[in-house]
């Protein structure tokens, strides 16, 4: 069962932050999960919301900054918002990879992002698996490059996301915990897909999760799992 962090190791340190994916990694977790947005410029940013307002000491929309400006901006004092590249150059396949999509217009650059790092940096296609709400972002990662990992997030139909996964091909569905029981569970694990339930955070729930026998759990905690 993976042990996943969410946004880093959101419990213990800011969420999408260097210094919580570098406490997600001494928490010995088997993958970090991230948010992507696009800067003005064209970069790929880890963070979650389409605005900084909460996470930042800034105010406004991410895509309405460039990568310059946006790193200018301070969480909780110390931290700024990284790049994509720079998470991946920090984790240097210490564990694999969760890049939730957050915002349209991102595939083609994430997708260029993962090949160079598997031609170039001896990264794998299986260091990674890309998630998303909108699933025509899936969609386009699947027709632009076929090897790579797709996991269907879902908040509202179980039904709805093992169809969309049958149809695309995709590795995994990552369902809101609370959807689950073990029947569904073993019937999206029959039908060939890894369970990755989001976001479990309390003793007595992760001891409920691991009991429907899912793949691996995402949480704030990940040294609870």
């Amino acid at each position: 069962m993976l042990k996943i962090g969410h946004r880093g190791a959101r419990g213990y340190e800011p969420e999408n932050t260097l210094i919580g994916f570098q406490k997600a990694v001494a928490l010995d977790v088997d993958q970090i999960e991230l948010d992507i947005h696009s800067s003005a410029d064209g970069e790929i940013m880890v963070i979650h919301d389409e605005t900084i307002d909460r996470t930042t000491n800034g105010s406004g929309y991410v895509n309405s900054f460039t990568r310059l400006e946006l790193q200018q901006f301070q969480i909780e004092g110390q931290q700024y918002i990284p790049t994509l590249i720079e998470v991946l150059n920090l984790i240097d396949r210490k564990c694999s990879i969760n890049i939730e999509i957050k915002s349209n217009g991102l595939a083609n650059k994430l997708v260029g992002i993962i090949e160079q790092y598997v031609t170039e940096k001896q990264w794998k296609y299986s260091d990674f698996i890309v998630s998303s709400f909108e699933w025509d972002n899936l969609e386009k990662v699947r027709l632009l490059n076929p090897s790579i990992p797709i996991a269907v997030l879902t908040e509202t139909s179980i039904e709805d996301a093992l169809a969309f996964a049958k149809k695309i091909k995709a590795q995994a569905i990552n369902p809101d915990f609370q959807m689950l029981s073990t029947e569904n569970v073993s019937q999206m694990q029959q039908a060939g897909f890894q369970v990755f339930p989001w976001t479990v955070n309390e003793i007595e729930d992760i001891k409920r999760i691991q009991s429907y026998k899912v793949d691996g759990i995402i949480s704030d905690f990940p040294n609870r799992l």
